[in-house]
């Protein structure tokens, strides 16, 4: 259900709507029953199911460990397709999901994460980004992005290289799945989260106040996370005010502003004045 989710997103990312998919899944049939490889079929094709999407065929090999995913295809209106390239500078910045996934998983990894913490990030995860493509493209915006496997500063900076622009964060309105700090303090960082901030550092200026954990935590993959939206200060208040009042949202925030400065990052801390 979780890998479903995540591979309609870049079709939501855009405007559009996923209508059919392949299966891919690898499987190693030799060491475990296929009854786990029927059930987690089914739960592709249960998710599948939920938004109208067919599925419509697909590919299996024989692998050492289990893995899963779909080809999807969708339909678009190009007149109103929605891509990476619009962010203007004075657009906000707002992020449809917490971060922490990546380190909520690895934690699950190392079994340090309770059954709660668990319970928040499936739920999280088996969340699609319906909802919130669905009113973004009723209000209007410049950009977007899914948040995925880059972490939150990753895709971002596809938007600014699309975009020509800089952007400004505020670390303290960036929502984060409760635990998440504390798994990392335990360890929980996977080896993707290292490897994004070196790709990332150089475009960043950091506020000297954030916290190691904080840092890590905006580096950090996600799997099947939000939707990452540039709009204009015009159709600010109401994208907002849809995207809260919705159930099928889980947590909209604004966490930072479109800036002139091509290229560049600012992330700033709670000490520092809020974001105009």
């Amino acid at each position: 259900m979780i890998a479903a989710a995540n591979a309609f997103s870049d079709i939501y990312a855009m405007g559009g709507k996923p209508v059919m998919a392949l299966n891919l899944i690898g499987f190693p049939n030799q060491s475990l029953p296929l009854s786990i490889m029927e059930a987690i079929l089914k739960g592709g094709a249960d998710k599948a199911a939920e938004v109208g999407v067919t599925i419509v065929g697909g590919h299996s090999i024989t692998d050492y460990s289990p893995k899963y995913g779909l080809v999807v295809t969708g339909f678009l209106d190009i007149r109103n397709m929605i891509t990476k390239r619009g962010a203007k500078p004075g657009d906000s910045l707002i992020l449809t999901k917490p971060l922490g996934i990546g380190v909520i998983t690895t934690g699950i990894d190392h079994r340090i994460a309770d059954d709660h913490t668990i319970n928040q990030v499936v739920k999280i995860m088996t969340t699609l980004n319906k909802r919130a493509s669905e009113i973004m493209l009723a209000v209007g915006v410049n950009a977007c992005t899914d948040v995925t496997g880059f972490g939150l500063l990753g895709h971002l900076r596809e938007i600014l290289t699309a975009s020509n622009a800089g952007a400004r964060l505020k670390a303290s309105a960036i929502p984060l799945i409760p635990e998440t700090r504390e798994l990392i303090q335990a360890g929980a960082v996977a080896t993707g989260t290292h490897n994004n901030y070196r790709y990332i550092r150089d475009s960043v200026k950091w506020d000297p106040s954030l916290s190691r954990e904080m840092r890590l935590i905006m580096c950090d993959p996600q799997t099947s996370g939000g939707l990452l939206i540039s709009v204009s200060p015009q159709n600010r208040n109401r994208l907002m005010a849809e995207l809260r009042k919705d159930e099928e949202v889980i947590e909209a925030a604004e966490i930072g502003e479109i800036v002139d400065v091509p290229g560049e990052i600012s992330v700033l801390g709670s000490r520092l004045p809020n974001i105009s």
